[in-house]
């Protein structure tokens, strides 16, 4: 009987599961790989099905497929058209990870009786006073905590992210120095993995022959006409190209008005708000979040922070007031709050 601790790996064929699973196998774990089938562009087998089936077979560890493209559609797919439908700009990747990813490896360990749960993401963990925490990853560029505010504990007790202290140019050594060339020089993936261009066409097709996709008022703050739109869900609050429309100075989506087929338009300074509302809202510690003077605050997954103050509301909602005001604050999108490196909640804004 093998004494060596079993881990489900979530294996998408790419370079970073790959090395992941080198990685645990080298740590000395047992690994077991699955690859999630969650949306097929063609109706041939996809080529990361097979990928990932071929290094599990190289690397002598079991794998398997688990088809989850009806639940991914309901949950991911249907919910991105929903919301800019709605008016509002959508974060499948965090939803993904927080309601289909991490539960999905978790109830697939446990109905295996595999004890840990991996994946190739590059981020950290950290145990403090009994709980478990989300760091950032050491390469920033590759970091990716700020998808994965809303894990739980029951999920977060259970991980491995083998790659948390790698950089992506490491990765990518460890697997040609392992003969394993093909997975070292693989593309990085990029964008909504469904929809990996422009949203605009996928939109389109998604919502074929509706009415609300229509041409609509392009307004300003105080309501005067400025032109016209080719239909509201094309639009992102903070969106400066692609109007379609010439301005003398710089113009800025700052609001979506679904029910009246209205973008309003304003100049950047017009775009900073002090505050936010939250909702659909996990945090690890309430205490170290609600108790803080600051905490940052991360509304975009790259090159933006900013520091502000936590509060719950009497609704359930929790409140964020900025230390200075923040630009393009989008309702739909998500906020990561982290304490130093450490993630400690978020939430998806109103």
């Amino acid at each position: 009987m093998s004494l060596k601790k079993t881990v489900l790996l979530g294996m998408s064929g790419g370079t970073d599961s790959s090395v992941a699973a080198m990685l645990l196998m080298e740590a000395g774990y047992c690994v077991t790989g699955v690859t999630f089938r969650f949306w097929d562009c063609c109706p041939d087998e996809p080529e990361y099905l097979k990928d990932a089936a071929d290094l599990a077979r190289r690397l002598g560890i079991e794998h398997f497929v688990f088809d989850c493209r009806d639940l991914f559609r309901r949950e991911i797919v249907d919910y991105f058209v929903s919301e800019y439908m709605s008016g509002r700009t959508p974060v499948p990747c965090v939803r993904c990870n927080n309601l289909l990813k991490w539960p999905l490896l978790k109830d697939l360990a446990d109905e295996r009786g595999i004890e840990l749960i991996a994946t190739g993401h590059y981020a950290k963990l950290d145990k403090i006073d009994g709980l478990t925490y989300i760091r950032e990853g050491l390469d920033r560029d590759k970091d990716q905590s700020f998808f994965l505010w809303g894990l739980k504990q029951d999920v977060l007790d259970r991980m491995i992210l083998p790659l948390g202290d790698f950089s992506k140019n490491e990765v990518r050594e460890f697997a040609r120095a392992r003969g394993f060339a093909r997975v070292a020089d693989k593309k990085d993936s990029v964008g909504v993995c469904f929809c990996q261009d422009d949203y605009r066409p996928f939109l389109q097709k998604r919502m074929r022959g509706s009415s609300l996709i229509r041409q609509g008022s392009f307004i300003d703050s105080r309501g005067a006409f400025l032109g016209r739109h080719k239909g509201y869900p094309f639009y992102t609050v903070g969106q400066r190209r692609g109007l379609g429309v010439n301005f003398a100075v710089p113009m800025f989506v700052k609001e979506i008005v679904p029910q009246d087929n209205i973008v309003v338009l304003a100049t950047e300074d017009e775009l900073y708000k002090e505050d936010m509302l939250l909702t659909e809202w996990n945090v690890t510690n309430q205490k170290v979040v609600f108790d803080s003077e600051r905490v940052r605050v991360k509304i975009r997954y790259k090159k933006q922070h900013d520091y502000g103050k936590v509060s719950l509301l009497d609704d359930g909602r929790l409140k964020v007031i900025f230390e200075r005001p923040v630009s393009a604050v989008a309702p739909g999108q998500a906020a990561c709050f982290y304490v130093g490196d450490r993630v400690v909640g978020g939430g998806i804004i109103v």
